[in-house]
């Protein structure tokens, strides 16, 4: 298995809710951040249907804020909420255009995406909003060098990143998150109030648990502790 490209500067992470990066990057997030690079998150939706019992316009602002001092513990700082309704969010050209728009204000030259396949572990469904959001976002970055494809972005320059990387259970390239574990911890323990809600289970042994199995060894990777992606190329 491979590294990751690392000769690049500015990243950008686009997922479905928040904590959905804690679930799964925010090890190799802290990484890139401590080597300088320049990373920014856009989420699909506000989570506002992710809590029971709290309803969506509570739910929304409280998850906002939770996800916006995650990122901070992991050095991003740049957190945009494109506002589509949590749990049914559909892959369609509203969705492209929009996730192609925030590409070309971004700019960034990887894209991290998260598994969009049926199933996120053999006989476990993946969501609907995870389905079409990494779907979409996959099409997206090729809209987002296409001038003609939204004539209506007109405004915002043509831009192609360079990859994508999926987190997922495919992986063909992955990093070494070994020293980083602790940021991906602290970084998911500031969901608080989601995970309260989420499982009986204290919150430190649900943030340990999440973490063992997101950073685990992977297969002919030279580290304890690695994330694993698909990488797909799009430009040299």
């Amino acid at each position: 298995m491979e590294q990751v490209p690392e000769d690049w500067q500015r990243g950008l992470v686009i997922v479905a809710h928040p904590d959905d990066i804690e679930y799964g990057a925010a090890a190799a997030v802290a990484r890139w951040t401590g080597q300088g690079k320049d990373i920014r998150y856009v989420l699909v939706t506000s989570g506002e249907a992710g809590m029971a019992g709290i309803p969506p316009a509570e739910a929304g602002p409280l998850r906002e804020a939770e996800e916006i001092a995650s990122a901070k513990v992991v050095g991003v700082h740049e957190v945009e909420f494109l506002g589509h309704p949590d749990g049914r969010v559909e892959e369609n050209l509203t969705l492209r255009r929009d996730l192609a728009a925030a590409i070309r204000r971004h700019r960034p030259e990887l894209v991290v995406l998260f598994n969009f396949g049926d199933a996120w572990a053999p006989g476990y469904a993946n969501s609907a909003d995870h389905r079409a959001v990494g779907r979409a976002g996959l099409d997206a970055i090729s809209d987002a060098g296409n001038e003609w494809i939204f004539p209506e972005l007109s405004d915002l320059a043509p831009w192609s990143p360079r990859w994508a990387a999926v987190v997922g259970p495919t992986a063909t390239h992955a990093v070494d998150v070994t020293d980083t574990l602790d940021q991906a911890a602290a970084s998911l323990a500031e969901h608080r109030r989601y995970l309260e809600i989420l499982s009986p289970q204290p919150v430190a042994d649900q943030v340990r648990a999440v973490i063992e199995m997101a950073t685990g060894p992977k297969e002919g990777f030279p580290a304890d502790h690695a994330v694993g992606f698909e990488l797909y190329y799009f430009r040299g």
